[in-house]
């Protein structure tokens, strides 16, 4: 096919379109705002997108097998409390760490428990778990804040190399796993099998249950680096769930072109797709345009991708 017929090919704006809609809102926000691309402004983007592109690579694995974890939030928000209480109890930084992936990572292997065995629907199950979690962390922090001061932590959320914040490269460093877990081994062709077609995946011999376990104990264990992250960022364990990471998580993947009927994953879409949504928000803030309208943008954004979908191949 010639350039010129894949530039006429609908599918091929809906593949790239959160690459196309990136690239469109950089040259619109720089060209109102010069301060846009400055390397202060990217790096203070590309690390508020590190959370998100964690989050959204967790909701990827799970939304291709045609899922969804609407509790990752909530469970990011335990995981934050976990490692806020056992630090300031003494336990350390490692442990610490180590605590807040366990337990988010439980949580998410709980959701794929009922979802494979108990044939519980995954909006359902996760939805559950969204309260449970949010209540727990409540419960736990008594409501309150757990401020935490740690040196490590600080240098963290604020050095870096060059523009690219160590937070960032950490987000980087997961999507790049993620992307060789996905196509580069036996797992992800599994995977994608499970959310392509579970009746012939499982006549293949493929535990489809096991895949759905694995997929989100993963979307939980990433929730927790997530925590860890946030933490460092803010200086405190919030008890109370932020619900923007739960929807621009799935909005991103949204954006990055993975198929919400399953079996078709990417990786490099949902890193699009955070950087794409954090460059909007940032790009408003810029321009002067009231916090109360940039949900509104997000989900104008979202809903035109997931239009866009309809044309994928």
């Amino acid at each position: 096919m010639s350039v010129a017929a894949r530039l006429k090919d609908p599918a091929f704006w809906a593949e790239w379109a959160a690459l196309a809609g990136l690239i469109a809102l950089v040259i619109v926000f720089q060209a109102l705002n010069p301060t846009f691309l400055s390397p202060g402004n990217i790096a203070s983007m590309l690390v508020a997108a590190a959370i998100l592109i964690i989050l959204a690579v967790g909701q990827t694995f799970v939304i291709a097998t045609a899922g969804i974890d609407l509790s990752i939030a909530s469970v990011m928000t335990m995981g934050a409390v976990a490692f806020g209480l056992s630090y300031t109890a003494g336990w350390g930084l490692g442990p610490a760490c180590l605590l807040a992936v366990a337990a988010a990572g439980v949580a998410g292997a709980v959701n794929g428990m009922i979802i494979a065995w108990g044939k519980i629907a995954d909006f359902i199950v996760t939805l559950g778990m969204l309260s449970a979690a949010s209540g727990l962390a409540l419960i736990l922090a008594d409501g309150k804040p757990v401020t935490i001061v740690d040196p490590v932590l600080l240098r963290l959320s604020t050095g870096g190399f060059g523009i690219f914040g160590w937070t960032f490269l950490i987000a980087l460093a997961v999507a790049v796993i993620a992307h060789v877990a996905l196509f580069r081994t036996r797992f992800g062709t599994h995977l994608l099998a499970t959310g392509g077609a579970p009746e012939s995946a499982a006549a293949m011999g493929i535990s489809t249950r096991r895949i759905k376990i694995a997929v989100y104990s993963i979307s939980g264990a990433l929730a927790g680096l997530g925590a860890i992250l946030l933490v460092a960022r803010v200086g405190a364990a919030e008890p109370a769930s932020n619900t923007s990471f739960l929807l621009n998580s799935v909005a991103a993947v949204v954006l990055g072109g993975v198929s919400l009927f399953g079996g078709r994953g990417t990786i490099v879409g949902p890193v699009i797709g955070a950087l794409l949504l954090t460059a909007l928000v940032n790009g408003l803030t810029l321009l002067g345009v009231a916090q109360f309208y940039q949900p509104l943008a997000v989900g104008i954004v979202v809903v035109l991708a997931a239009l866009m979908t309809r044309f994928q191949k």
